[in-house]
């Protein structure tokens, strides 16, 4: 057997990526593609009076300009589709950036000048953009998929008076964007009745389905490709309109039609973190054991949706509490409709963490203490235990590495010249899915086998993961296996979302290939050519591209060999269910906090995870660096500013929403408890990649009171806030 699962195994998509052999959505040849330019409004909410695109149709290159009077009525479809209505359909206006007409041109160029040129008359109605413009009209949104928005257990509001020690807090978070590097693209090509979409898709099979649903078109007569993506974070799960527009374009001028976004369109066209508020109140003994949680939390929505993204599993599950209640409640406002963003849940999560801290510090209790004191191997909501969770071993790896025994609990007691340092941590965790996936493995007639599935790779590590597997399971040296994916062509599997894609697509991976190798193994003892011939095929091992006897090493075929002389490919699939659950860590953060300046500086992280088996340890480390660098974003720069008066974005860019850059994040020390998940099919693994992100806000938050004395509450901690 040809040990690769759990190495560290090099992307094997890596050269392609730095070389430019890798294709996105927008670097698919077709032939005489058309550019689209979407024009968008520039009001938040009223009516479109009129559009006159006379002075944009006579610009050189222009062959249509499109706007609701052109195209056909379509069918808004339910989740993933989040939008609650597709534009241009009709006059009325939801929010400032939605499209209002579509140019097409022989350049992009071409198109973008003559959007220019189309002039759109409203009536405009003054619009609300904050939650504090509509914070006494929260609702409590209806279900969404299939969740409530309110859960209760016990009698929290009875333990609150009656418990011995109370905090009573609120935090608040901005809007926050995805901002992927590549942008969001659609490619759309006709032929005859079927539809063929180069996409910017973290999922080919949602996609595709929307898409065909929208249209009144059959599912197999849309074809969905995206085999690489430069980004998602979530943007790229949901169906957008412009990938509508494009497809509608096509087929009504009879071209293929391209549309890439610009960075100031994605911040109104796909999808965003919504502005949050939280109240956490939260009840305990004198001994520091939880008696109460109450967390209410108001989130922006749209006025076409009511899908809550930002939830609150942790306060339900993470800690032993018999009294909870959590609401998750919303305010419509007129903005474009929100979506999940890595990490959703971590919004709610970092209230959480950041009350406990407080209540740390009103007990007199050390942080980690406290979170030890309220570990739970039961989930509180069913009574039943975890199938496993390592989170003890975590805390003691972690702290051990981070020297948190040395940490002087008195706030402001530590400076280094002209800084304040303080030690701050939070736990870590998030809840992942899982998805129906088959698997098809083929063996060629070359010995060389490839890998077919209509997963995605959003940058996380996807195709090393798959290949590895098979690779082990067959026997095969890793660069003797290919993975293909991206594609609805290939067997049907589900989204890259909700960290489900390693849960959901490897156990269908491994049986595939374990089916295959011993169909080869098979055909080799059934073969009088092969050394092999006549063993029981239990008998045969499989490891480095051979086919040995496990009893006589020096009997040995080539999976080359025996697939020439069969002179046929093995095809084979494998479908495995796997079952959703949690995977969980912490998070340890140094800050350095200037005494005259207010400037934050993270300088040195800890994290340890319980992320089940361990597939590919430089793919799990690289999310807990990326999650650790989201997370120093989300605590100390991020925002998206809103007008009020208008409910524009006014950042739509990357030079004002700052993201952190390598200069903003040291180095990280990552460490796994490395344990299967004995319920996991997915060879021992759980879905992990959101996970890191979770509590890094909450630690930097915790660690700079512990530095300054002074508790922020209102994301981002910029400077003006310590001043």
């Amino acid at each position: 057997m040809s040990r690769l699962v759990g190495r560290d195994v090099e992307r094997v998509d890596g050269r392609a990526k730095v070389t430019g052999a890798a294709r996105y959505a927008a670097d698919q040849p077709v032939p005489d593609p058309l550019h689209g330019y979407l024009v968008l409004s520039t009001i938040a909410r009223g009516e479109v009076t009129g559009i006159d695109t006379t002075a944009a149709r006579a610009r050189p290159g222009v062959v249509a300009v499109l706007t609701h009077a052109d195209l056909p009525k379509l069918t808004v479809p339910g989740f993933p589709y989040l939008k609650g209505f597709i534009p241009m359909q009709d006059t009325r206006i939801h929010h400032d950036g939605q499209p209002v007409a579509l140019v097409l041109a022989e350049t992009w160029e071409q198109a973008r000048e003559a959007a220019g040129l189309v002039r759109v008359d409203y009536r405009a109605e003054t619009p609300k953009a904050v939650i504090a413009d509509a914070a006494e009209e929260a609702i409590l949104p209806r279900m969404f998929r299939e969740k409530p928005n309110e859960f209760r257990r016990g009698d929290p509001e009875a333990a609150l008076a009656g418990a011995p020690v109370t905090v009573d807090v609120t935090y608040t978070s901005p809007t926050h964007h995805h901002n992927p590097i590549e942008p969001h693209a659609s490619t759309a090509v006709w032929e005859g009745g079927r539809l063929t979409l180069y996409e910017t898709a973290q999922g080919v099979n949602a996609t595709r389905g929307t898409v065909a649903d929208i249209l009144g078109v059959l599912r197999e007569n849309v074809r969905v490709v995206s085999p690489y993506l430069g980004g998602g974070f979530g943007t790229k799960s949901p169906t957008w309109p412009h990938t509508v527009l494009a497809a509608v374009a096509a087929q009504l001028v009879g071209r293929p039609v391209r549309i890439v976004l610009t960075r100031a369109q994605m911040y109104t066209s796909v999808g965003h973190r919504s502005q949050f508020h939280q109240r956490l109140r939260i009840g305990a003994t004198r001994q520091g054991r939880l008696t109460a949680i109450s967390h209410t939390s108001t989130a922006q929505l749209s006025r076409t949706d009511e899908g809550v993204f930002n939830v609150s599993e942790s306060s339900l599950l993470l800690y032993a509490c018999p009294n909870v209640h959590v609401r998750q409640q919303g305010v419509r406002l007129d903005l474009p409709t929100s979506n999940y963003m890595r990490s959703p849940e971590m919004s709610a999560h970092f209230g959480l963490e950041t009350a406990l801290d407080e209540l740390s510090h009103a007990l007199g209790v050390d942080p980690l203490e406290l979170r030890l004191r309220n570990h739970t191997d039961v989930n509180q909501q069913t009574g039943q235990r975890f199938s496993s969770k390592y989170l003890t071993d975590c805390y003691r790896m972690a702290a051990a590495a981070f020297g948190w025994s040395r940490r002087d609990p008195r706030p402001g007691a530590t400076r280094d010249g002209d800084e304040f340092v303080g030690w701050g941590m939070a736990t870590e965790t998030h809840s992942y899915g899982h998805f129906p996936a088959t698997a098809g493995v083929t063996v060629g007639t070359d010995g060389r086998a490839a890998v077919r599935l209509a997963t995605q790779d959003i940058g996380t590590g996807t195709y090393t993961v798959v290949s590895q597997v098979a690779a082990e399971a067959l026997g095969l040296p890793l660069t003797h296996v290919t993975a293909m994916i991206g594609d609805t062509a290939l067997p049907v599997a589900g989204l890259s979302a909700a960290s489900a894609t390693v849960a959901s697509v490897t156990g269908s991976v491994d049986q595939a290939a374990r089916l295959a190798r011993d169909a080869v193994v098979r055909l080799a003892v059934a073969d009088a050519r092969s050394p092999l011939y006549g063993l029981p095929p239990g008998r045969v091992v499989s490891g480095h591209g051979d086919l040995v006897d496990r009893e006589r090493r020096d009997r040995r075929d080539s999976y080359r060999a025996v697939m020439g002389r069969a002179g046929r490919p093995v095809e084979v699939t494998g479908t495995v269910p796997n079952v959703p659950g949690h995977a969980y860590g912490v998070v340890f953060v140094e800050v350095r906090v200037h005494a005259r300046y207010g400037r934050v500086r993270v300088t040195r992280v800890v994290t340890a995870h319980d992320a089940g088996r361990v597939l590919n340890r430089r793919t799990l480390r690289g999310q807990v660096l990326g999650g650790v660098t989201w997370g120093i974003g989300y605590a100390l720069t991020e925002r998206t500013v809103l007008d009020r008066r208008t409910a524009r974005v006014v950042n739509a860019n990357l030079s004002s929403y700052l993201l952190p850059v390598c200069a903003d994040v040291p180095r990280v020390e990552t460490l796994f408890v490395d344990r299967k998940d004995p319920v996991s099919t997915a060879l021992g693994a759980r879905g992990f990649g959101e996970t890191p992100i979770t509590g890094v806000p909450a630690a930097i938050g915790n660690a700079i009171f512990h530095a300054t004395g002074r508790r922020l509450r209102d994301l981002p901690f910029t400077q003006d806030k310590l001043l």
